[in-house]
């Protein structure tokens, strides 16, 4: 359950997080960041469903996040899309690893499609998406500052 809430959390700050780039992204982008938006916002309310399926109490969004840097303009705002995207990432790989059946399956799905996103925002991929030791620098954003969410489960997304 502890996974399955991490992710839930990743995907409030994520939702929360793309209201930020949707308000900064140039109009060139403007449909990517509604779509990854639009994602984050169905897994988020799946992940609900599930939570509450499974008798647990869905972890709830916090008011706000802090942000990890400034996000003034489209180039900013699609740094922290890509960082949005290796956090997340990251939580559903703690979830591939703790889940079985049908639950692992969905969550592998939402590892590759956060990675995917990750690598359209940022131009770049790591070989082990969501595996922070796999990354250049070992912070799981391969570039040491676009980490959207910190590590172990925090919703916000800071480190």
């Amino acid at each position: 359950m502890t996974a399955l809430q991490s992710a839930l959390a990743a995907e409030h700050a994520a939702v929360y997080g793309y209201g930020v780039v949707g308000g900064r992204i140039g109009e060139h982008r403007r449909a990517e960041a509604r779509a990854a938006y639009d994602a984050h916002r169905a897994r988020r309310d799946a992940l609900v469903r599930e939570v509450r399926d499974l008798g647990g109490e869905p972890v709830a969004a916090g008011a706000a996040y802090a942000l990890p840097f400034q996000v003034p303009d489209a180039a900013t705002a699609a740094r922290l899309a890509a960082g949005l995207e290796e956090r997340v990432a990251g939580v559903y790989s703690d979830l591939v690893r703790a889940a079985t059946g049908e639950r692992r399956g969905t969550a592998a799905g939402a590892l590759r499609e956060a990675a995917v996103r990750a690598v359209r925002w940022s131009g770049e991929s790591v070989a082990f998406p969501g595996l922070a030791e796999r990354t250049t620098d070992g912070t799981g954003t391969g570039t040491g500052d676009t980490g959207a969410a910190g590590a172990g489960g925090s919703a916000s997304p800071t480190p």
